[in-house]
């Protein structure tokens, strides 16, 4: 029987396949359905820092303070150590509950934000904290550099915090990719996660009015990811866990191929129920057999570009229009 297990930021998973932060990991019934599921980890639904300054901002009004600074900063420094108390209770019980690794997740836009929570999580015993950065860069003034340099920071600060390893969930809308990717490694990330499914406008042209677009990713989404881990994977000290457009087996070998150390699902779990998990592994473990790999470490990369004998194809394939039949 094929060995489905892997190791992502030292943490021993019995597969694959992690369900990424969405609603359905927000609860403890969704995570231990995760688990049942046959999951190999999960991710809490993020935290945002609107939450955390929201708790700050109900024990303020509710303290009579008025006036007085120091206590004005006593109770603030209170609601930033507590935070959210639902989050580090559903991890403590999640913990209790489930085998598999639990990593939180935080959605923070700045980098106080992060530094004010990431140490309770790590003491609630979450297995690891995924960073889920998501900067939008709308001001004409602010430069890349400015913007990435707000990234590096918050990675840097936060490995610094905390003792559990720090995975980075980022966009693909950067100038040079590889070099941030590489930058982020150094400051202490443990994992990138490639990449982040930004909200999709729309527009209601009868009701003349700003609408959301499609919720779910597609297969024909994979595309982004796939390539920048075959481009990266090998060549940096850190894991990668592939995101956006995995909706069945295929997908999940691909991307093992490329040199993704796990692949993160949620689309194809809301479409298609928990039962894809089952799924999902089956179409793996029979690939496996057909193909006589009798571990995923055995062809973990072997389509990345650090093992590839013709590295050009990975840098210039959308201008090679020799191989394929479009002119």
């Amino acid at each position: 029987m094929a060995d489905l297990s892997v190791t992502y930021m030292g943490l021993k998973m019995k597969n694959p396949l992690v369900v990424a932060s969405c609603s359905l990991t927000k609860t403890l019934k969704g995570i231990i359905k995760c688990a049942q599921g046959g999951a190999g980890a999960v991710v809490i639904k993020s935290l945002f820092e609107e939450q955390i300054k929201a708790e700050v901002e109900d024990l303020q009004q509710g303290a009579w303070i008025s006036g007085h600074t120091e206590a004005i900063d006593y109770v603030r420094n209170i609601g930033r150590a507590l935070g959210p108390r639902q989050y580090i209770d559903l991890i403590k019980s999640a913990k209790q509950e489930v085998s598999i690794p639990v990593i939180a997740s935080l959605n923070c836009i700045t980098a106080q934000g992060y530094l004010d929570f990431a140490e309770n999580i790590a003491s609630a015993g979450a297995d690891a904290l995924e960073l889920n950065v998501s900067i939008m860069p709308v001001e004409p003034h602010r430069t890349s550099k400015e913007v990435e340099d707000i990234y590096l920071q918050v990675v840097e600060q936060v490995s610094k915090k905390v003792s559990i390893p720090v995975a980075v969930k980022i966009g693909p809308y950067f100038t040079t990719i590889a070099h941030l990717a590489s930058a982020l490694c150094d400051r202490g990330a443990s994992a990138l996660v490639l990449f982040n499914r930004f909200f999709h406008p729309d527009i209601d042209t009868d009701g003349m009015k700003l609408t959301t677009g499609y919720r779910f990713s597609t297969p024909d989404d994979i595309g982004v990811s796939l390539r920048w881990i075959a481009l990266l994977a090998g060549r940096l000290p850190c894991n990668f866990a592939a995101s956006t457009g995995v909706h069945d087996g295929i997908g999940v070998i691909k991307q093992l191929l490329a040199g993704a150390d796990v692949v993160q699902l949620c689309s194809v779990l809301y479409l298609q129920g928990m039962k894809s998990i089952h799924a999902i592994l089956g179409q793996l473990a029979e690939w496996m057999e057909k193909h006589e790999y009798a571990s995923i470490e055995q062809f973990h990369g072997k389509l990345s570009q650090s093992e590839s004998d013709r590295p050009e194809l990975f840098e210039r394939l959308q201008y090679i229009k020799t191989f394929v039949d479009i002119d």
